[in-house]
């Protein structure tokens, strides 16, 4: 692909070192309660003991690799696919299969985009009915027993309505302005939507302006909104997207994970998992910085520019995608995005695996993952090949500790005086924020200098072979365990974030575009109801659209080939039914 498009910023195919993967186990405190409440006090009163955390989360062990000051530091991970150039913009490309509705008796079927247009064109239902039923199940008044309300950050009850009804105008009138007009999506609290705040996860203060209201919607929510997507509320996150738990005491009880209560939804965008699982709407808007996708993996999910959508369907997965992913005329960088192109139906499907690195996670999660990989291989034609990627561990550290060092940076200046920017986080933050400002420059020139080699590595893998998906499980374990009493203060275990995340940092880490979808699911060690277990493609710079064909496969194979099929949680809301009635 990379002789085919025009790139800025691709870096060189060079072969990384032949590394092994060492198998490391953390040793990161873990703390709850009231300890958690002295240790965040402590740690920012004393700069040795800050730096005493850092150093023990290994952080400055980076400098250390050898031969990395023969590659450059790569501060952004930015690789640009260039368009053409003539100065012409291209438009989305809704083909008939985002407009085809699923077979009413596939198991497990959730509502999609197609679902609700063809209600709405028949007159059997109106987007006003949809708003109407919906905004009852996520209003944010806790007293009146809204059941899915915790999943839900902000709803402008009139904003909805009014969209609702112009929505219906334009059915009454023959004149929808796409698939998506009148259906119902979500949109993370970090990203901005005239009308509402963003809160970020943090408990609103007044007087802050970081709280006020935004007076622009940003770009790829507003494609969604111009195609007449009806932008119902914002869903909660983790606080800042620090974290992959999802539990954030300071904005109330944590979304649910309608799979198994007993769970943690996942974050950073846990409020988005928790709303698509529940069935209240097919499609949600997220963030993404750290790879903090929801940690049980309810739905598809599309990792692009750190903006993602997720979806409950591949089809609406790939709406959202290519309206979000429209070129800005206003914007010169991101209106010279060329758009990713499908894949030829005859073109070689490569699988690469890194076995070393894919048989950390747990056997139950293992188990369910090679079924699919075996099914990819032995019934559609995929070639599965060995590959290795260096550094893995080393590289995980070196961006963990860098998306610390932005979470400080971006947050000090929500605070009109940055010296007071800690009052604003809970004791988790404090805690992480603390000890990453303790990040030398030296350290930070040294993570980017280690994510050019592996950018270069990458480089070269796909040059070996062209168009091949890297596959890992999404998480190394089934969900993320809720621990009584977690919702007063939170907590902070590192060594469970880290190993949450072991997969799906590289993907931001390098600028990838990653899609992981649930490919089965496996019983809890605690609670009722099995968890889903995803499976995530990474592929070239570019690849947005080889992905999506990817993940046809994998929604295929859920469908028809897993035992039963695709699962619904008990607790699902079907939205449509209510509306009718």
């Amino acid at each position: 692909m990379a002789f085919a498009q025009r790139f800025v910023g691709y870096p060189k195919a060079r072969e990384g070192p032949k590394t092994p993967y060492i198998h490391t186990e953390d040793s990161n405190p873990v703390m709850r309660g009231w300890t958690l409440v002295f240790a965040s006090t402590l740690i920012t009163r004393s700069s040795l003991i800050a730096k005493a955390v850092w150093t023990n989360a290994q952080f400055g062990t980076i400098k250390d690799i050898p031969g990395l000051s023969e590659y450059t530091s790569r501060l952004q991970p930015v690789v640009t696919p260039l368009g053409s150039g003539d100065g012409t913009l291209s438009k989305p490309d809704i083909t008939p299969d985002l407009v085809q509705r699923q077979p009413d008796e596939l198991a497990g079927r959730f509502h999609s985009a197609a679902d609700y247009h063809e209600l709405y064109k028949s007159g059997k239902l109106t987007p006003v009915q949809v708003a109407e039923a919906l905004l009852p199940l996520i209003s944010q008044d806790q007293e009146s027993g809204a059941k899915y309300g915790f999943a839900w950050a902000a709803v402008n009850e009139g904003i909805a309505l009014e969209a609702a009804k112009a929505s219906a105008k334009r059915y009454a009138a023959g004149k929808p302005l796409s698939v998506l007009d009148g259906v119902p999506f979500a949109v993370k609290d970090d990203l901005n939507v005239k009308g509402y705040t963003s809160h970020i996860g943090l408990q609103r203060q007044e007087g802050i302006p970081c709280f006020d209201e935004a007076k622009e919607t940003i770009w790829p929510i507003a494609q969604l909104e111009a195609a007449g997507g009806l932008m119902i509320g914002k869903v909660t996150m983790h606080e800042l997207g620090s974290d992959t738990s999802g539990c954030n005491p300071r904005r109330g009880k944590s979304p649910v994970n309608w799979y198994n209560t007993s769970y943690y939804t996942g974050g950073s965008s846990s409020g988005g998992g928790s709303a698509l699982s529940s069935g209240l709407v097919p499609i949600a808007i997220g963030t993404d910085a750290g790879g903090t996708n929801p940690a049980s993996y309810l739905d598809y999910e599309l990792r692009h520019l750190r903006r993602r959508p997720q979806a409950a369907t591949v089809a609406d997965l790939t709406l959202a995608y290519r309206l979000m992913a429209a070129p800005n005329p206003d914007d010169p960088v991101q209106g010279a995005f060329a758009p990713s192109i499908p894949p030829s139906p005859m073109a070689k499907k490569t699988i690469g695996v890194y076995s070393d690195w894919f048989n950390e996670a747990s056997p139950a999660v293992i188990e369910v993952t090679n079924k699919i990989i075996n099914y990819f291989k032995e019934k559609l034609g995929y070639e599965v090949v060995e590959i290795h990627i260096p550094y893995i561990r080393e590289g995980q550290l070196a961006h963990s500790a860098w998306a610390l060092g932005e979470l400080n940076d971006h947050h000090r200046h929500r605070h009109p005086d940055p010296r007071k920017a800690l009052s604003l986080v809970n004791h988790a933050n404090t805690i992480l924020m603390t000890m990453g400002a303790e990040t030398s420059a030296v350290d930070m020139l040294k993570y980017g200098q280690l994510r050019e080699l592996i950018m270069e590595h990458l480089a070269f893998l796909w040059q070996k072979h062209p168009g091949m998906l890297i596959l890992t499980p999404t998480a190394p374990d089934a969900g993320w365990k809720i621990h009584p009493g977690d919702q007063a203060y939170g907590f902070s275990d590192g060594n469970t974030t880290i190993r949450q995340m072991m997969y799906i940092w590289l993907a931001n880490s390098t600028g990838c575009p990653a899609l992981t979808a649930p490919v089965g699911y496996t019983n809890p060690e605690q609670g009722e109801g099995q968890l889903p277990v995803g499976l995530m493609a990474m592929g070239e710079w570019g690849a947005e659209e080889q992905l999506l064909s990817w993940a046809k496969d994998a929604e295929t194979y859920l469908n028809g080939v897993w035992a039963n099929g695709r699962v619904r949680p008990k607790e699902w809301a079907d939205v449509v039914k209510l509306a009718t009635e």
